[in-house]
């Protein structure tokens, strides 16, 4: 088996968040192809416990802590050097040396980057074909970051948008092909990089409809007289911290007024001290890390996403979808999915809106109806085995020829990859 460098920012497993959900299923498909040699950060210590199952399907695997106090105050160099600031967060003398190892022991022809700032990592390798994932656009969301933070902070996000699209710029440039996990993502930096438009790919992330599935040995997490309103994710990302924030405070009024069983919960590991403090309220629960997401799922009246900044797709939604739940988002977390708003999901913007739309699926023969369309929603348009399918083509192809519509998910991009 040919040998395939594959990095990643963070660990890729378990997939128990957005990002990790993505590089553990391509890491694991490439595996079955490819001896893959990985390289990657952990800035979780629990995740220390599963390095072995990476290491039990890869042939070597370089692993670093990522220490966030240390990191941050290397990235502070990024000021000074005038580049993004992500750049020498991720930047580390050690995984670069194993790289370069790798490259030259094993003749490494095929590199993946998750994530755009491990792309410093392959890029000048010689005669390797060199596949970037940025997923998101994150110059595009330092930006929006920017738009809601105050004076000084905001000026470090603004600069950080700057510096990051040039920086993405120059990436898209040397690889052979961009990924972009949406076509709305992808159309935002071909608009932003023209230069490269030929060579930007979306793929789709898909769900693991088996594993998120209805079941009914699945216990209740919560009281019998209770109606759960749910909420899952990373509770240290700022959007997720911004959105259960605004939701607890502007819309779980609003529909405790109508109706006082509603209780809010919010499911995720690593809450922050806003997240934290929404637990004095009799209304709010904070579960913290919890083993398995799929009782709160399966148990919930109703899900909500309410991000007001979001970026690509949300994996939160689509498992919710594929266990049949009736999920209220707003715009941005909506941005990229194929479902119909007022059918296979609700859409609301403002916190009046969003409450009206919760109550109204409150109801549990409207919630089951729009659940079952969900659910085949999710079966017909975010299967893995598209995605995977191009991802082998675009490592494989040695010359330009396109990709053929039956490879390519419905809306994905067509495009032209040159050999190296």
């Amino acid at each position: 088996m040919e040998s395939l460098l594959f990095l990643a920012h963070r660990l890729p497993y378990p997939p128990n968040k957005g990002d990790k959900v993505r590089s553990y299923h391509f890491l694991k498909h490439l595996a079955q192809r490819y001896r893959v040699f990985a390289g990657t950060f952990v800035d979780d210590p629990a995740d220390w416990q599963h390095v072995d199952v990476l290491r039990s399907f890869c042939a070597d695997v370089h692993v670093e802590a990522l220490v966030p106090w240390s990191k941050r105050a290397l990235s502070a160099t990024g000021f000074l050097s005038g580049e993004a600031l992500s750049l020498p967060y991720f930047r580390s003398r050690d995984l670069r040396t194993w790289v370069e190892d790798v490259a030259r022991r094993e003749g490494v022809r095929r590199a993946f980057a998750y994530s755009s700032p491990m792309a410093q990592y392959i890029l000048d390798l010689p005669d390797a074909r060199c596949i970037v994932d940025f997923v998101d656009m994150d110059s595009a969301k330092w930006g929006e970051y920017a738009q809601r933070r105050s004076w000084p902070v905001s000026a470090v996000y603004e600069r950080e948008a700057q510096r990051l699209l040039a920086y993405e710029r120059e990436v898209a440039r040397r690889a052979q092909a961009s990924l972009f996990v949406t076509d709305e993502e992808a159309a935002l930096f071909r608009k932003e990089s023209p230069g490269c438009a030929d060579r930007v790919v979306a793929v789709r992330n898909g769900v693991n409809s088996d594993y998120f599935a209805p079941s009914a040995d699945c216990a209740s997490p919560f009281a019998p007289d209770e109606r759960p309103v749910v909420f899952t994710g990373a509770m240290d990302y700022w959007p997720n911290v911004d959105a259960v924030v605004w939701f607890a405070r502007e819309v779980l009024p609003e529909i405790r007024k109508h109706d006082p069983a509603v209780r809010f919960y919010v499911v995720g590991m690593n809450p922050d001290s806003a997240v934290r403090a929404l637990a004095s309220d009799t209304a709010a629960t904070v579960t913290g890390r919890v083993d398995d997401v799929r009782p709160y799922l399966q148990h919930a009246r109703v899900v909500v996403a309410p991000l007001r900044v979001a970026r690509g797709i949300q994996n939160k939604v689509l498992e919710a979808m594929a266990m049949k739940k009736a999920v209220v988002v707003t715009p941005a977390a909506a941005a990229g999915l194929s479902a119909r708003p007022g059918a296979e999901l609700e859409i609301a913007a403002e916190a009046r809106q969003f409450a009206v739309k919760v109550l109204e699926l409150l109801d549990p023969v409207r919630a089951e109806a729009m659940g079952g369309l969900a659910r085949s929603r999710v079966l017909t348009d975010y299967g893995w085995a598209a995605s995977l399918t191009m991802l082998d083509e675009l490592l494989e192809r040695g010359g330009t020829a396109p990709f053929s519509p039956r490879s390519a998910p419905a809306g994905a991009a067509r495009c032209a990859v040159p050999a190296k």
